[in-house]
């Protein structure tokens, strides 16, 4: 078992948080699959377009025709009718003809160019006059222009966008494999909590955390499952602990992972199964406390209690885990942030990464935003609700200057 908190470096924590092996998959209706991490490579199974159509209102024509074509002398087409649109033209264009075509419609054999309508007048019954030259393939999109048979299309471990469902959608297929979403049981540790729909007695508190948890879990593509408030025994936690670890891939329980008199998770979680605690600390603030086991392969993480700390492990470690273990491929876990300066100073223990919950001010003029550090330890929930991001202290840095510029990892 891991000495209790034997300090992991950040990386540490999430190089072990990244060995568990992802979910297996299922397949969903393709109304269903947005947002869904698609579970293998998706490859062109054919051409796209299939056929030669065009690209303007117009006329299909034989660009050789045009070559001398201009509005004093235009070149005289006969018309040999319309394509209409959903079907082909059952005529093949000869030397001198042409036939009227829509966006869309699928080119006439012996054509291979469109010209635009506005570039042509009519001459007389079944004629036309083009005004301008042409080339071949103007105006048009060949088989395979925009997509090769075979071609990769969709990465294995993408989140399925709008226009990927799209695409599935325009080769039929109705149905993608997709990566199972992880499933996440919510644990509450603590004497002094009580649900939110009841008012706490002396000494009690509303339980805030499976709220939050829930909120991260759904937003990082997870799924939550509640698993109430447990009592500071270990007989009653360790029940609830395999309850959910018998239907849950993750187990976040919240609370008892610091080290005192009531905080009894590692132990508990130890005697639960192999391997065991992986690690029972980060080298972070807030969340120091943090610990993570694996129970063969499912995971069960103590989160502190103090919902400000567990907001922001779950931000920097639990949601990367949650999409690796989704099967998504590793991508930048703050995809917003925003450039700001420090509108105060920020000083933090060297040798410890920590961030910091900052409140953004608009810029004045062409200047950066104002990032205000917002006071108040881990117990101060208020500073998540008007901070707009953190500040990322890096351990080597005892002091951060106000007007320091900085990257603010926005919620």
């Amino acid at each position: 078992m891991a000495e209790i908190l034997s300090l992991r470096s950040p990386a540490e924590a999430h190089a072990l948080l990244g060995a568990f092996p992802p979910v297996g998959t299922e397949r969903v209706a393709l109304a269903d699959a947005l947002d869904r991490v698609l579970a293998a490579p998706f490859a062109a199974p054919a051409d796209t377009p299939p056929f030669a159509r065009a690209t303007m209102d117009g006329y299909a024509v034989r660009a050789a025709d045009l070559a001398a074509a201009a509005p004093d002398r235009p070149a005289r087409l006969t018309v040999r009718g319309a394509v209409p649109m959903g079907g082909a033209l059952a005529v093949t264009l000869a030397a001198g003809d042409a036939a009227a075509i829509t966006t869309g419609g699928v080119l006439p054999q012996g054509a291979d160019a469109v010209v635009m309508i506005e570039e042509t007048r009519p001459a007389g019954a079944g004629v036309v006059a083009v005004l301008a030259p042409s080339s071949p393939w103007h105006n048009v999109i060949r088989p395979g222009e925009d997509l090769t048979r075979g071609e990769l299309l969709i990465p294995g471990g993408r989140r399925l966008r709008p226009q990927d469902l799209g695409l599935l959608a325009s080769f039929g297929v109705l149905a993608p494999e997709v990566r199972r979403q992880p499933r996440v049981g919510l644990l509450a540790s603590g004497d002094e909590l009580v649900p939110p729909d009841r008012t706490p007695g002396p000494g009690q508190i509303r339980d805030v955390n499976q709220t939050v948890l829930a909120a991260q879990v759904r937003r990082a593509g997870a799924l939550p499952e509640a698993g109430g408030i447990v009592a500071d025994d270990p007989g009653a936690l360790g029940a609830a602990l395999r309850d959910l670890l018998g239907r849950c891939d993750v187990v976040l329980m919240s609370g008892g992972s610091s080290v005192g008199s009531h905080d009894f998770a590692a132990t508990v979680i130890a005697g639960l199964g192999g391997p065991g605690v992986l690690f029972h600390g980060i080298n972070v603030r807030p969340g120091k406390p943090t610990l993570c086991a694996r129970i063969g392969d499912r995971a069960v993480i103590g989160m502190p209690g103090h919902p400000v700390s567990s907001m922001v492990i779950f931000d920097v470690f639990i949601r990367p885990f949650l999409a690796r273990l989704g099967g998504e491929t590793p991508r930048d876990p703050w995809p917003a942030r925003r450039q700001a300066r420090l509108a105060a100073a920020v000083r933090s223990a060297a040798g410890r990464t920590e961030y910091v919950r900052v409140r953004l001010h608009p810029p004045v003029q062409d200047e950066l935003p104002l990032a205000e550090p917002l006071a108040g330890g881990s117990a101060a929930f208020g500073t998540v609700v008007r901070a707009d991001g953190l500040v990322e202290v890096p351990e080597d840095a005892a002091t951060l200057a106000a007007g320091t510029e900085v990257e603010v990892l926005l919620y």
